[in-house]
């Protein structure tokens, strides 16, 4: 089964900009529907981004759209999440996802595969 490592994260400015990567071992990435997902404290984890295993399809959550672009690279077995002018409500801890299915979906459940996470804080 596939592996997900998440990384990039880390503390910014408001403003700012990041670039998340997610990289997948023990599988393809090309298999995969991709899904970002985000958990800020004390909250429940929400959708934020998902791309379809083609690339061809992409969906955002309202809150990020027009900041943030997801992306892959399937020859480095990767899907990014580019992020832009960036608020501290964006702060959360972030996490991968992969799919089997073929549908690009913001529904957590349809996931199959999780990374452990990285921590974006966006300080004002």
């Amino acid at each position: 089964q596939v592996q997900l490592v998440e990384s990039g994260g880390g503390l910014v400015q408001a403003g700012g900009s990041l670039r998340l990567s997610c990289a997948a071992s023990g599988g393809f990435v090309s298999w995969y529907t991709v899904g970002w997902f985000r958990q800020a404290p004390g909250k429940e984890r929400e959708f934020v981004a998902v791309i379809s295993w083609s690339g061809r399809t992409t969906y955002y959550a309202d809150s990020v759209k027009g900041r943030f672009t997801i992306s892959r690279d399937n020859a480095k077995n990767t899907v990014y999440l580019q992020m832009n002018s960036l608020k501290p409500e964006d702060t959360a801890v972030y996490y991968c996802a992969a799919d089997q299915g073929p549908v690009a979906t913001p529904r957590q459940i349809r996931y199959d595969y999780w990374g452990q996470g990285t921590q974006v804080t966006v300080s004002s």
